[in-house]
């Protein structure tokens, strides 16, 4: 094929694309009432697939087209992006593999010559005349900033703990110097201890007084040592005790003896006054504010605690969390069989929690029976309850009913927001929260994101994150009215997005260094967006060298990526 046809080619494609697109938000706009969100499909994901030079996975047979959505919504899948039956996209946008040296093959940004310009959060045609009705769905920022406010009047709880058992935790109250750092005058480095200008006379095995400077001289932990004479020198090591009488301290590479009893200085390296010496005091004095509340408790925390003279620290209790799997169709271990499915959530929500600060219980697993899901909330006595499934109104789906008897109120239900548009937050007496998140595992981290990290923050007092924002290494669609989080890596400080983003899919974070917020409308490449960090150190950018996240390959630029499905 000529350049030219390609170009021909590439020119009806988008016009197809935006046909499509056209009509896409035509029927989003009017009838997103009837839309089946149990899936909680990326809406934009076939049309990046093409533009990806990927055939989407509905195509790859035609029964694929005509697949009927399982029964319930907001249920964990076992992969896939969601259920991407015969959608408006499916329809109108023909199948189309990207040439191999089209240049948008870079990252998965989506190809897309059109104008766009990315919008503010968009007001969404679904919306009621009323914004403060709960089962309004919220913007993605608003259902932040209400997570991170619903517990703003509860009390953290304090706990003395052992330095030993407060790595993790923050500081309930202000730490303050117990004591002046260093506490006397001490040596920088090994090295002499001297007493006025130079040369200087060392002790002989005849002169020398073991009780006044020890037989290898000054050594960290001892007694303060006897005055130095003016014009004699003394060994001294790093950490200890400065004799009175010393002016500075000559570094042992600085200094030569000459063996005749005399200590001469490195003419490159004169002597100032009060080399070498840290002075009591230095660091801190005795009731100096060291480090605030809401401090997390690092090693180097500890370190400064020890110094200062603590033995345990007054810590911020964490959050107590308990995790309720729902869903008859889980596995808890072993391969997927007899249309039963992994239970992907059950062993990722917890650790993620305990990363965010939250002490879990346990995580149990529930049956998709109303009477059980009942009683586990009701007698449960943590802080938040955080569930996955059973978010939505489908014939399983007993959250919703369950908080209905229990009298709850709902603060936040539903978020504009893809994927993890079913999630929630629910108030069930002072104090007490239960976090809804959807079934399907990428749009369960988005609640995780969303809606319990802003809560466990503020109940476990802990500072909020500065946003990072960085440039897109790849143009990202939007959705016309709601936020998409798409998992990212980071590049050559560029945030790129990763292919397999779907809701129902792991990969992507799997092998992701944050979320990227993409705006509704979209984001060229470039552009900034803001960045979601995750709780633990590395990610995808901390891989070992020589080892490679499963289904990962080298761009161009040598960029790990994630492949396309086949």
């Amino acid at each position: 094929m000529t350049r030219r046809d390609r170009a021909g080619d590439d020119e009806a494609l988008d016009r197809e694309v935006d046909e499509a697109l056209a009509l896409a938000n035509e029927r989003e706009t009017t009838a997103a009432a009837a839309e089946d969100d149990h899936a909680e499909r990326d809406w934009a994901s076939p049309a990046l697939d093409l533009a990806q030079g990927r055939t989407p996975p509905d195509r790859e047979t035609p029964s694929a087209r005509h697949r009927k959505p399982p029964p319930g919504r907001g249920r964990q899948s076992s992969g896939g992006d969601g259920d991407a039956g015969a959608g408006v996209l499916d329809a109108l946008v023909p199948v189309w593999r990207q040439s191999p040296d089209d240049p948008a093959s870079e990252g998965t940004g989506a190809r897309d010559r059109r104008s766009r310009t990315p919008a503010a959060e968009a007001p969404d045609p679904r919306a009621e005349d009323n914004p403060d009705t709960p089962t309004t769905p919220r913007t993605w920022s608003d259902a932040r900033a209400t997570a991170g406010a619903a517990a703003a009047a509860t009390a953290p709880v304090t706990v003395v703990r052992p330095l030993g058992e407060a790595l993790g935790h923050v500081l309930a109250e202000p730490l303050a110097a117990l004591t002046d750092l260093p506490p006397f005058d001490t040596s920088a480095m090994d090295g002499w201890a001297l007493a006025g200008p130079g040369p200087w006379r060392l002790p002989t095995p005849e002169s020398a007084h073991p009780r006044e400077h020890g037989e290898h001289g000054i050594l960290a932990g001892h007694a303060e040592a006897a005055p130095l004479p003016d014009g004699h020198a003394v060994r001294i090591a790093t950490g200890a005790r400065i004799p009175p009488g010393t002016t500075a301290v000559l570094r042992s590479e600085y200094g030569t003896d000459t063996g005749d009893g005399w200590l001469h200085a490195a003419p490159a390296h004169p002597v100032g006054l009060g080399q070498d010496i840290r002075t009591r005091g230095q660091e801190c004095r005795s009731g100096d504010h060291l480090l605030s509340p809401g401090t997390p408790i690092t090693p180097a925390v500890l370190g400064l605690a020890a110094a200062s003279g603590y033995d345990e620290l007054a810590t911020v209790r964490g959050p107590r969390v308990e995790v309720l799997v729902l869903g008859d169709e889980l596995l808890a271990e072993g391969r997927p069989r007899d249309d039963r499915i992994r239970d992907a959530l059950g062993p990722m929500v917890g650790p993620w929690l305990r990363a965010l600060g939250a002490e879990v219980s346990e995580t149990r697993r529930l049956a998709d029976d109303a009477d059980t899901v009942h009683a586990a909330v009701a007698e449960s006595t943590a802080d938040v309850i955080v569930t996955t499934g059973g978010t939505a109104a489908g014939p399983v789906d007993h959250v919703h009913p369950t908080l209905r008897r229990l009298g709850a109120k709902l603060l936040v239900d539903g978020v504009r927001v893809r994927p993890g548009h079913p999630m929630l937050l629910a108030r069930l007496a002072p104090g007490r929260h239960l976090v809804g998140l959807p079934g399907n595992p990428l749009a369960a981290v988005s609640g995780l994101l969303t809606l319990a990290e802003p809560l466990l923050r503020t109940l476990g007092a802990r500072p909020a994150v500065e946003p990072r924002r960085m440039p897109l290494a790849a143009a990202v669609h939007g959705h016309p009215v709601d936020t998409r989080l798409v998992p990212v890596a980071f590049r050559r400080g560029a945030a790129l997005p990763l292919r397999f983003n779907g809701p129902a899919m792991l990969r992507g974070i799997a092998a992701a260094d944050g979320l990227a917020v993409i705006p509704p409308g979209g984001a060229e490449r470039d552009d900034e967006a803001e960045v979601l960090a995750l709780p633990w150190p590395g990610g995808y950018g901390g891989t070992p060298a020589g080892t490679r996240a499963s289904g990962a390959s080298d761009d161009e630029d040598g960029i790990p990526t994630p492949e396309a499905p086949a």
